[in-house]
């Protein structure tokens, strides 16, 4: 990664900016901070208080607003596609000559850790046996609560798949891709607040620009503060599971400072060192447990799951995706806010992290490879991650009668993985991978979501200062161990405010949600303007071509036919060496004059053709490396997937 700010000479559909200055943005840093401070300040002197005040709050919204969710996330995957099918998909996010920083594997992991990361080991198994087998909580969707084992398990996979494929990645895409465009394509800062300048114009650099970069902060350092506190538990469950350690309040302690720290020594040392590392060994060790838990479970059986799981997926995407179960009455509404609406709003609040993030390593690609990369690739990964690990241990429970609720009738998310390698062959081998692999994908959340808030809160400076890298890494873990320890005090886990510090990141989803309009409708905006300069710029380059071919075959052609019909008149009435040099003489003068006309008559063609001159309608400069490289890309750009690989 290039360790420059971002060249201003990448604008091509707008004037060039002055080079960025960057600087700690005070507003954003100050409020942001304050903010936070005040939150879990509230949370850890009144627990109960707090999370009653914000569960309360956000259940309110999520009840009101779930069907505004479900409509809006399933419209940006639709967004994500039309543009990646259109002509806009063939604009490079750089310049023209641009190649990608990052090869296909370690672009992969980086954006595939940041954006799922924890949550499938968390999920992987706990997830469908939920909504398979759990009774006592909103487990089994109440559309599928009368329906026979089999037919429900196979409807608990396309649910889960549902919540972690097309429309999650979807939300990334509209946010990453915003951001991608304005960084890359125009010269911006890397911030949010500069997706949106096509609509927000001079106000982009205001109070408002500052308003968004706050709530973009402020929403993801709650989510990864609660999703390290949360997620602790699977790796104290899971240390538990194994003998090493017992599951207690200050075991959970210890791990998260432990990887705090290891979080924020990997954020000190950037993008290219600590985070690509430790993003490529977590797809390596992700895909060594994939295909050990394949070998060793149901293979058969897991590989016609796979066929199975995406059919279903795809043939019910938009009964799927547009569920609000209605006629379920509150059974439907506390199940929907329990899961789906509750993933959208939780995928949302994350966005500004992992959209950044995903835009600042994606320099270089075309906007098609940018949305089929984000969009598809991840998707398919977990989907097969969720068919081998969900899929075995559905197996387990549907085929072999392995009963894995407790006596209240519900799943244990923390442990269910656990006790789905318990079942295997080198189940306590499988169970320490995991518990690596937990780990590690809690520090790369934790490293690169510290690198993305300093981006925001240094007006989008690629590559902020270390000191507050390393403020913001030890912010999320300080915040989460102070919230389990308060736990252990009262004794009452949702008393801890960790649960209302979840609420209050799902909360900052709604107002993000409208920035999110705005990015699909700057994006929109911009995209449609460079593509009619783009589509100019390629009729100027067919008229130039068409006079330089045609100009002279034409001349020929219409000088050689009057040639010859002079020649036979002349023939006819002349004879010998006079009538041979007039002959000659003729031919010469009347080449001479077709060749003049037709040569008019060409540039009066051109002259009436739209053409794009020093400026095109909108003001915009057309460069000249632009146009060439229309002509070497011919009519149109012919896209091939990746330009490189490792």
């Amino acid at each position: 990664m290039a360790s420059s700010a971002p060249d201003s000479s990448t604008t091509t559909t707008d004037a060039s900016p002055a080079a960025p200055r960057y600087s700690l943005s005070k507003p954003v840093f100050f409020v942001a901070s304050g903010i936070i401070v005040l939150a879990v300040a509230f949370a850890l002197l009144l627990p109960n208080t707090f999370n009653d005040v914000i569960s309360t709050l956000n259940s309110t919204v999520v009840d009101s607003i779930g069907w505004y969710y479900v409509l809006l996330v399933t419209a940006f995957v639709a967004f994500g596609i039309v543009v990646a099918v259109s002509r806009m998909g063939d604009i490079k996010l750089g310049k023209d000559d641009d190649e990608p920083e990052y090869g296909v594997f370690s672009w992969f992991a980086m954006l595939f850790a940041a954006g799922m990361g924890i949550g499938l080991v968390f999920w992987g198994a706990a997830e469908p046996l939920t909504f398979y087998a759990d009774t006592a909580s909103p487990g089994i969707p109440p559309n599928a609560a009368g329906m026979d084992g089999p037919t429900r398990a196979e409807r608990a996979l396309g649910q889960t798949f549902l919540h972690w494929g097309l429309h999650a990645w979807g939300i990334y895409v509209v946010v990453g891709l915003a951001v991608a465009y304005a960084v890359h394509r125009k010269g911006r800062p890397v911030s949010i607040r500069w997706a949106l300048e096509p609509v927000l114009g001079k106000r982009t650099d205001t109070w408002i620009g500052d308003v968004i970069d706050i709530i973009a902060l402020v929403g993801t350092l709650f989510g990864i503060a609660t999703s390290l506190g949360f997620g602790v538990n699977q790796i104290a469950a899971g240390l538990d599971h194994l003998g090493l350690l017992p599951n207690s309040t200050l075991v959970q302690v210890v791990i998260v400072i432990a990887v705090t720290a290891l979080a924020t020594l990997s954020a000190a040392s950037g993008v290219d060192k600590g985070i690509k590392l430790l993003s490529n060994l977590n797809m390596a060790l992700a895909a060594l447990l994939l295909v050990a838990v394949l070998i060793l479970g149901p293979t058969l059986f897991l590989l016609r799951d796979v066929v199975s799981n995406v059919g279903y997926y795809l043939q019910n995407f938009l009964q799927l995706a547009f569920q609000t179960q209605p006629f379920r009455g509150e059974d439907g509404a506390r199940w929907l806010g329990s899961w789906t609406t509750f993933y959208w709003g939780w995928w949302i609040s994350w966005s500004p992290f992992v959209g950044v993030f995903i835009a600042r390593i994606s320099k270089g690609r075309t906007i098609r490879e940018f949305i089929t990369g984000v969009l598809l690739v991840p998707t398919s990964l977990t989907f097969l991650w969720f068919t081998i690990m969900g899929g075995t241990a559905l197996y387990e429970s549907v085929i072999q009668g392995v009963d894995f609720t407790d006596a209240a009738g519900a799943i244990d998310p923390n442990t269910a993985l656990f006790d789905t390698f318990a079942q295997l062959p080198a189940g306590a081998l499988l169970s320490g991978i995991a518990v690596v692999l937990v780990s590690i994908f809690f520090i790369t959340s934790a490293d690169s979501g510290a690198f993305v808030m300093d981006m925001i809160a240094h007006k989008g400076d690629p590559n902020p200062p270390r000191i507050t890298r390393i403020f913001w890494a030890s912010a999320s873990g300080v915040i989460a161990a102070s919230l389990i320890w308060v736990s252990s005090l009262s004794g009452d886990a949702e008393a801890s405010g960790m649960t209302a510090l979840q609420s209050l990141a799902l909360l900052s989803a709604l107002p993000f949600s409208i920035v999110m309009i705005g990015m699909c409708v700057s994006l929109w905006r911009s995209l449609s303007d460079e593509v009619k300069v783009i589509a100019k710029l390629e009729l100027q380059l067919r008229q130039r071509e068409f006079v330089e071919r045609y100009s002279a075959q034409l001349t020929e052609e219409v000088s050689d036919r009057v040639e010859s019909q002079v020649a036979d008149h002349v023939e006819s009435h002349l004879e010998g060496e006079y009538g041979q040099q007039f002959q000659a003489q003729l031919h010469q003068q009347v080449a001479g004059q077709i060749h003049d006309q037709v040569a008019e008559q060409l540039s009066t063609y051109t002259s009436e053709q739209p053409a794009l001159g020093a400026d095109g309608e909108d003001g915009s400069s057309a460069r000249a490396d632009q146009l060439g490289a229309v002509g070497s890309r011919g009519r149109r750009a012919r896209w091939s997937p990746f330009h490189r690989e490792d």
